[in-house]
């Protein structure tokens, strides 16, 4: 594991893209506050870049490095979640500017996950997460499921959890408006 790390915090700080295992499905990752890297996240994904994408941190004192003003709710969202959840707020910064939505929010996960965990610490920055599939198509359950088109344009594919086939789910997905109201978008 300790390779994968140290080879997948190499290629992200030269610009490049990684396949990796999360605390939920397998992301496409980058450098998240590389514009060029993001966008060729989008590219691989063949996604359009007006959909926004999220972020993984490895602890929730970095979300106040990235957002201009966390709610208070943030806080007891992020202790009390008991499965990954990501939060989407308003008023990112320090992040590539196309990787967020048009209103300027950002979703982040702070991921409790062995690998991705150690992997954002080590790297010191937010790193991109994005489903492992061209945009439109199911998102892989485990490594097996990724298209052999997702492999091949990556510059890293971490070896660590390619032969899980537990059958991971996305993470929960909760807005935060003004004055404290929840929008719970996926659960």
């Amino acid at each position: 594991m300790q390779e994968d790390i140290k080879e997948a915090c190499r290629i992200m700080q030269q610009g490049g893209v990684i396949l990796y295992p999360t605390d939920t499905i397998w992301g496409i990752g980058c450098d998240a506050t590389n514009e060029e890297a993001v966008k060729r996240v989008y590219e691989i994904k063949k996604r359009v870049d007006s959909k926004a994408l999220l972020v993984l941190v490895d602890t929730s004192v970095k979300v106040d490095f990235y957002v201009s003003d966390v709610p208070e709710i943030a806080w007891d969202l992020i202790d009390l979640a008991d499965k990954p959840l990501t939060i989407i707020y308003y008023g990112a910064r320090n992040l590539a500017k196309n990787l967020l939505a048009e209103d300027g929010s950002v979703g982040i996960r702070v991921t409790n996950e062995s690998f991705s965990k150690k992997l954002c610490e080590r790297f010191r920055k937010a790193i991109v997460s994005t489903s492992a599939n061209i945009s439109g198509t199911p998102s892989p359950s485990n490594f097996s499921e990724i298209s052999p088109e997702i492999i091949e344009s990556v510059d890293y594919v971490v070896k660590y959890r390619q032969d899980d086939m537990s059958n991971p789910k996305p993470s929960s997905i909760i807005k935060l408006g003004a004055g404290g109201l929840i929008n719970i978008i996926r659960e």
